[in-house]
């Protein structure tokens, strides 16, 4: 049972759609590396044990409540009512296009953000992460056989222009972090997450992720280990002082048998290669998170799938 103490490193952490793909890996990641999570979703955590406050993050009142209440029951039993937590982490949203009409999507996706963000700054919380997402390189939901704008698809150096609804509503979610974390003089990252891997996804798709390459273009033949997604929260969570960032948080290695170089030039012969790029490293390159955040994989696919 979790408790309102303050774990031994100090961070409490808010985090909204715990009970998600993602979340529901994170989360645990994240109370193994010694943080409180209180979970704000419309469902429950699967495991009892993380508190979920039914919050619907639309409300900004809900949010403002869901940021400065308890963490569980146990809360009664301190001397003060709760203050804010040290950090939120905000993967709330509709996953993708196709699961509500796309003005739902926008308007569910973009408020929600604004909300955790603004309820956040003004209640002097100083480290706030968001989900982004893969899609806002234009290809993952973008009409049609579309070309990347270059490779290594780097978040710094390429100017992102989605034509899809959940692709827009996360940029958005991303320059409304940026003015934010501008004007509170706060820490707010954005990650870009690849395609989501849950462990047991392994042996039931990578077979025909890699044997049928045409199939992972959409995600740039990236991923994202759950697990490691926790390691890439608590390494954020813990970086201070960057103000407003961007990161991609993918895993290190394409999720094909051919090296990365023959892979681009074979099925994106079109697209510029702005650098030279390692034998097999993940076109949705992560290389920012490990040379600013020190991210070391724990779960790359080889160790899951063989691929012959």
């Amino acid at each position: 049972m979790q408790t309102d103490s303050i774990p031994p490193n100090g961070k409490r952490i808010v985090f909204t759609g715990g009970s998600g793909k993602a979340g529901r890996h994170v989360i645990p990641e994240l109370i193994k590396r010694g943080y409180e999570v209180l979970n704000l979703d419309l469902v429950p955590f699967e495991d009892p044990k993380v508190f979920t406050l039914k919050t619907d993050l639309t409300d900004s009142g809900q949010v403002f409540n869901g940021l400065t209440t308890h963490f569980d029951f146990t809360g009664y039993d301190g001397p003060t009512p709760p203050g804010p937590p040290d950090a939120v982490i905000h993967f709330a949203a509709y996953a993708r296009n196709m699961l509500v009409p796309d003005n739902e999507c926008f308007k569910g996706n973009v408020v929600s953000t604004y909300n955790v963000i603004e309820a956040a700054c003004k209640l002097g919380v100083k480290k706030i992460i968001i989900a982004s997402s893969e899609t806002t390189y234009e290809v993952c939901f973008g009409q049609g056989d579309l070309d990347y704008q270059s490779f290594p698809l780097d978040e710094d150096y390429i100017d992102v222009n989605p034509m899809d609804t959940y692709a827009i509503s996360k940029l958005c979610g991303e320059r409304t972090a940026r003015g934010f974390a501008r004007r509170f003089d706060v820490d707010i990252y954005a990650l870009r997450i690849g395609n989501v891997v849950e462990p047991h996804e392994y042996a039931r798709d990578f077979q025909k992720y890699v044997n049928d390459p045409a199939c992972r273009k959409r995600n740039a033949w990236s991923y994202i280990d759950a697990r490691d997604l926790g390691q890439i929260c608590d390494l954020c969570v813990q970086k201070d002082g960057l103000g407003f960032q961007v990161f991609n948080a993918t895993n290190d290695t394409i999720t094909t048998k051919i090296p990365t170089k023959e892979l681009l030039a074979q099925f994106c012969p079109n697209t510029p290669i702005m650098r030279e790029m390692g034998e097999w490293e993940a076109p949705l390159s992560n290389r920012k998170i490990r040379e600013v955040l020190g991210f070391k994989e724990e779960h790359n696919w080889r160790k899951y799938y063989n691929p012959g």
